[in-house]
């Protein structure tokens, strides 16, 4: 089986506060970071609510899903189709985009999980592809096909009506009772959200579902031989991993109310494989990590341009500063992908296990030292004491 490490109930408590003081407190961390804007500060929510939903299923099992951006769609649409039809109020549309996903994804896994290994991956990917494929195209009256699916002026919105609650001249925003699904109010909504995916994740991860789970990935044929049917977990590991997908496509379409193929495309499932290795496969606080370094990349990295880092050099004598404005250039605007390559390769041979394993080992460097450094001082006081005697 695998080695656990037992946790307090009041060490996970103070981890929530923890993490709780860090999210919520972000606008103001972020600022120095050129970070602190609530569009980029919702990404980091939403992704990071995929991330920790697609760990439960490759984290704690080791099955490697190519498919999951197939329930991030389907939760998009879900949600807009919930705007359109019911209420404006995110509350629906999260519920209905997140049960949705979640039967979406059994029915996947259903037939995806009778393979394991690459032949699993194999599936999930094929599964995406016609997900994507059925909505550009052959869905058109459901999704809209390749304009994406949108708010228009004369949607029924039934229960808005029925609360009296009636179109003005503009569309209407997503809103929480009123508060609004952007700017700010929008971010501390998803923050929300995510603080309670995070604490649900939290108690999968320390659960005895959670441990069967490592055991899973850990040694599957071991699992049969002691007498445990493993495809029960599977299925409920993965259908809890596409509700999450669903419910962070559900706050994407609460941040943007418009549903798109883009969504479904086996680039976006590539990059949610992406997060969760670099940020730490199988580890509590790492798939977080990974979304808001690829996010940041993403949107900070890829903004700037020749003028920006001509200006940010410009200390420097003019031909000197269009040389180095010329070749770090390559790295960022555009050649944003070939930084976060470079990251990306450099963590993979250097610290397999990601930005955690990274933050682990300096941690237990700094407290070696610090022991080290207090056994110095304990003996040198002895010496003292022995001299005095």
């Amino acid at each position: 089986m695998t080695n656990t490490k037992i946790v307090s109930p009041k060490q996970d408590i103070l981890y929530m506060v923890i993490l709780s003081v860090v999210v919520l407190t972000m606008p103001i961390w972020l600022q120095p970071f050129g970070a602190a804007y609530p569009d980029l500060m919702q990404k980091f929510m939403i992704f990071g609510i995929f991330a920790i939903g697609y760990n439960i299923l490759f984290g704690l099992t080791g099955y490697l899903s190519f498919g999951h951006a197939a329930f991030l769609g389907v939760g998009s649409y879900t949600a807009v189709w919930s705007f359109k039809l019911l209420s404006m109020n995110v509350i629906p549309a999260m519920i209905f985009g997140t049960l949705l996903s979640g039967l979406f994804a059994l029915a996947i896994g259903y037939v995806s999980l009778r393979r394991s290994g690459i032949y699993f991956s194999i599936l999930t990917l094929a599964f995406a592809q016609m997900s994507y494929n059925l909505a550009y195209s052959v869905l058109t009256p459901i999704t809209n096909g390749e304009t994406g699916l949108q708010l228009t002026q004369g949607d029924p919105r039934v229960l808005d009506r029925m609360s009296g609650i009636e179109a003005d001249a503009s569309l209407p925003t997503p809103n929480l009772f009123g508060i609004e699904g952007i700017g700010y109010s929008g971010f501390y909504i998803c923050a929300a959200l995510m603080l309670v995916s995070f604490f649900i994740y939290l108690r999968i991860f320390r659960s005895p579902f959670g441990l069967k789970l490592r055991a899973i990935k850990s040694n599957q044929s071991r699992m049969g031989y002691t007498g445990y049917n493993t495809r029960p977990y599977l299925m409920t590991a993965f259908v809890i991993s596409g509700m999450y997908a669903g419910l962070a496509g559900s706050l994407l379409a609460v941040t943007d109310p418009l549903a798109g193929a883009e969504r479904m495309q086996w680039t976006a499932s590539g990059e949610i494989v992406l997060i969760t290795i670099l940020g730490g496969v199988g580890t509590l606080i790492g798939p977080l990590l990974g979304a808001g370094v690829i996010k940041y990349f993403e949107n900070i990295f890829s903004a700037f341009n020749e003028t920006v880092l001509l200006n940010a050099f410009s200390f420097l004598p003019d031909w000197l500063a269009h040389g180095v404005a010329t070749i770090l250039g390559l790295f960022v605007g555009e050649g944003w992908h070939l930084t976060l390559g470079l990251v990306f390769m450099l963590i993979v041979i250097f610290l397999p296990g990601g930005i955690m394993e990274g933050i682990n080992r300096l941690w237990r460097l700094v407290s070696n030292r610090a022991s080290s450094a207090s056994s110095a001082e304990g003996k040198e006081k002895e010496q003292h004491s022995a001299g005095e005697v």
